[in-house]
């Protein structure tokens, strides 16, 4: 962007020896959530009528000063103008300040950085520093984009510093403003800083899941229970438990986050964890006393859709006035049930408005299989019966019961092997992650698991049908966990199609916990914190790949602490209402040791699944074996915008693999994402090794799509599919009822009454479909892929040029996928729900927030909810 050198300034500026630079500043006012800083405002109204409110400092890209180290030179202190009368005091929203620079160009050369000082006593947040017409900018401006809470001085043991927009390799960092790259990347490890972190800190450390509670299993550092690492946060150890770090106070303390992961101004970030905490600390308990006092279950569907119509009045308790109070937004107090005359009403979830009943169908059970909110799961059948991957020696022979005599009528005339064959069996395979934990499962109150598979065929017209589900239970035989199974087959009418749809529900318990689990939790929010640790603590903000990578990462940190603080702790929302309870972690943890980076790119999942097969000639370079499918037709789409567009990007700076290798910043990042941040898998063979220009191509693109498109396929469905839970149920609690037994017979007079007994009780419904409304809803100022919410992210014209392509193509995207929703041919895009897959239209082209709300639409960019 600069050009070279002193000469080149003083021709530009036609010998000028002073110059005044103007500028502007562009900065917001303290979080709009905390009203309760009168203090701190008042003494900012004092400080300022000293003139001194902040101060900038410019920092030369091209004048070392050999008195400081061979640093840029620093120029004099320049305050902002108008601070009181531009600033507005309670509402969120930016103000532009004025600033003057006093800048001898022949002296100090053309500013690369800047020196921002807060002598408020509150913190604000600095979006970017514009300066105009200066001498030896190529473009005639220099921009220095912040994105930062900049918190008063006296916080920080070091000077707040920010890079104009310019990229650079560290190789090729203007020699100036090296140490000053260095020492923010040393800032940011905060490597010495031991003690607990304050709000105000920047420190990005790796530690184990050991705050989830005194009871729970340490995750991560061992072969047992590896896991990714989270941020640390320096509190201190449980005086129960040393082993363990002590929780926060509910109410008092948030899990500490680096301070720029909290990006919320009108952002749902912060607006999330107040409707969290009104969740946990006002609502739930209501709704327990109101179940309490109405120990009543729902005995019908009729009863279930009156939590859509009329909603339920929940009881007076002081616990929700306390909640109230505590909470002054009227948005979050929107949330918080008003004593006696609060009705608790919740929106009708699509998956039941156009027609009550579809959901029953085996044509929506299956269609959701490949367009639900966990369609990754699947897989094609390659030898039958199915076989396990369960130890011998430990579990016996754990291969399928479902024979030919089960499903010969329903292939079409094909035998199971012509099916196998011809690539139409396909399999929801939920029996071995779940057969080891079900003994300690169906020991818990209430609790009856059963480990399920469901065969389905592909029929001619492209769908799919359930044609048999095998439930089993563990049989201890000596020292072997043998299987007890019994295999289920449709039926359409009498007591046996009440049997099947109980069957459907045993599946969907099982999808349900896997679906929060591990597609949801473990595959995005807890397998992404290591790459944002990593690339705060290794690649400066002037890297390429960080450049890259940032907007993908977005308030992810934050909910992730939220989640811990709340959601995935010991007696947090998920233990009190999936299936899995206290073993929720743990489980999840076993699952995470056959976590491979490199299938997380779809299309090696969707080849590792058996549901694609290599194809050089193919855009994407594979074939889909199940056309009509969804989530991977629209997926394999996204996929290849954002490689085409990492490729694009990544070409601009690393023109050769050489270039790569010697790029010390991101050897070092890539060198602590496998060793510490993934560290229980560092010695895993898939890793990339990271000296090649395409590898990291593939991992941008697998981060980015992790980040993006995965999290928004799994997120956004889930009160749209789930929020009427006899679809999809978190738990169930009674084993299907046999032949000539009372249950039998009281399943053939009452059958929705035992239906809607065996899955989820009322009190974890009404939580569970609280907290998924939550959880679903896109936020107002939601940045989707293919936006950035800071225009000026880059200086470079053809990085902004390949970025405006991948725009271009994201919302070609959004056409095509209108169109095949709308094409009758394709069966799957609706099903009989009438609810067409719009998960991962990427809405790219909405700049107005048309997709705010339950509307299971879009692709934002980053895990922020």
């Amino acid at each position: 962007m600069f050009g070279g050198g002193l000469d080149i300034i003083g021709n530009l500026t036609g010998g000028l020896k002073n110059v005044h630079l103007k500028g502007s500043v562009v900065l917001m006012r303290k979080n709009a959530l905390d009203f309760n800083d009168f203090g701190a405002a008042a003494i900012d109204s004092v400080t300022e009528f000293l003139g001194r409110g902040v101060t900038c400092q410019l920092i030369s890209s091209t004048v070392a000063d050999p008195n400081n180290g061979n640093r840029g030179k620093v120029g004099t202190e320049a305050s902002l103008e108008q601070w009181i009368t531009s600033l507005p005091l309670i509402t969120v929203g930016e103000s532009k300040f004025n600033v003057t620079f006093d800048w001898d160009v022949q002296k100090m050369g053309v500013p690369g950085a800047i020196i921002v000082k807060n002598n408020h006593a509150s913190e604000f947040f600095l979006k970017t520093i514009t300066l105009d017409n200066v001498p030896g900018s190529a473009s005639g401006s220099v921009v220095f984009v912040a994105n930062s809470w900049v918190y008063p001085k006296g916080n920080y043991r070091y000077n707040r510093v920010f890079f104009a927009n310019d990229t650079y390799l560290p190789s090729k960092m203007p020699a100036a403003l090296k140490p000053y790259r260095e020492d923010e990347l040393r800032n940011l490890r905060g490597d010495d800083t031991q003690e607990e972190y304050k709000v105000y800190d920047r420190v990005y450390r790796y530690d184990v899941y050991h705050d989830l509670g005194d009871a729970r299993q340490v995750l991560g550092g061992s072969k047992d229970f590896p896991y990714p690492r989270r941020c640390r946060t320096g509190r201190k150890l449980s005086q129960t438990n040393p082993e363990r770090e002590s929780r926060p106070l509910p109410l008092l303390q948030s899990i500490y986050v680096p301070r720029d992961e909290v990006f919320g101004h009108l952002k749902q970030s912060d607006f999330l964890g107040y409707s969290l905490k009104a969740l946990v600390d006002g609502i739930i308990p209501a709704i327990r006393t109101y179940v309490d006092l109405s120990p009543q279950e729902f005995d019908s569907f009729a009863d279930i859709l009156k939590l859509y119509e009329g909603g339920i009045k929940l009881p007076d308790i002081p616990a929700l006035e306390e909640m109230r109070k505590q909470f002054p937004l009227q948005l979050v107090k929107d949330l918080i049930p008003m004593g006696g005359d609060y009705i608790l009403k919740l929106p009708k979830p699509q998956i039941i408005k156009a027609d009550e009943k579809a959901w029953m169908t085996d044509d929506e059970f299956a269609r959701e299989i490949l367009a639900g909110v966990n369609p990754m799961m699947i897989t094609r059948v390659t030898e039958f019966p199915p076989k396990s991957t369960l130890d011998p020696s430990k579990y016996g022979d754990h291969t399928s019961t479902i024979t030919e005599a089960h499903i010969g009528k329903s292939l079409e005339g094909l035998t199971a092997q012509q099916a196998v064959a011809s690539n139409r069996l396909y399999i929801l395979d939920h029996h071995d992650h779940l057969m080891p934990y079900l003994i300690k499962l169906n020991n818990l109150d209430d609790t009856f698991i059963y480990a399920t598979r469901t065969l389905l065929f592909l029929r001619g017209d492209g769908t799919l049908a359930p044609i048999a589900i095998e439930l089993s239970t563990p049989l201890i035989q000596g020292d072997i966990t043998a299987s007890k199974s019994t295999v289920y087959t449709p039926a359409t009418t009498g007591v046996e199609a009440w049997i099947w749809q109980l069957a459907k529900a045993y599946v969907q318990v099982n999808d349900y916990g896997w679906h929060q689990l591990v597609s949801h939790w473990l595959n995005t929010h807890a397998v992404m914190e290591p790459f944002i640790i990593a690339t705060n603590r290794q690649l400066s903000v002037t890297h390429p790949v960080n450049k890259l990578l940032v907007p993908h990462y977005r308030d992810t940190m934050n909910i992730n602490a939220r989640a811990r603080e709340l959601l995935v702790n010991a007696g947090g929302i998920i233990e009190l209402t999936v299936f899995q309870r206290k073993y929720a972690m743990e489980m999840s943890s076993v699952t995470y040791k056959n976590w491979n980076f490199a299938e997380q790119a779809l299309p090696d999942d969707l080849i590792k699944r058996g549901m694609a097969v290599r194809d050089p000639s193919n855009p994407n370079k594979v074939k889909l074996l199940l056309e009509d499918y969804p989530y991977a037709v629209d997926g394999l789409a996204i996929w290849q915008a954002i490689e085409q567009w990492v490729q694009d990007y990544l070409a601009i700076y690393y023109p050769t693999d050489s270039v790569l290798q010697g790029d010390v910043e991101l050897q070092a990042w890539w060198k602590e994402v496998r060793e510490v941040g993934h560290g229980d898998l560092k010695d895993a063979a898939w890793w990339p090794k990271m000296q090649t220009v395409g590898e990291l191509v593939k991992a941008c693109t697998t981060i980015i799509w992790t980040g993006s498109a995965l999290h928004a396929a799994v997120n956004f469905g889930q009160y749209p599919y789930a929020g009427y839970h006899p679809n999809k149920p978190s738990a169930s609690r009674r084993p299907m009822p046999e032949p000539n037994t009372e249950e039998y017979a009281l399943l053939a007079r009452e059958p929705e009454k035992v239906f809607i007994r065996t899955i989820t009780n009322q009190l974890q419904a009404i939580i569970g479909i609280s907290l998924l409304e939550i959880l679903s809803k896109h936020s107002s100022d939601e940045v989707y892929l293919g936006q950035r919410d800071t225009p000026e992210w880059t200086s470079d014209a053809k990085a902004l040029e390949a970025f405006k392509r991948f725009g271009t193509r994201l919302e070609g995207i959004e056409s095509q996928v209108v169109a095949l929703n709308g094409n009758p041919q394709l069966k799957n895009r609706n099903g009989p729900a009438k609810f067409p897959y719009m998960l991962l239209y990427p809405n790219t082209s909405d700049h107005k927030g048309d997709a705010t709300g339950l509307t299971a639409r879009g692709i934002p960019n980053s895990i922020s909810i």
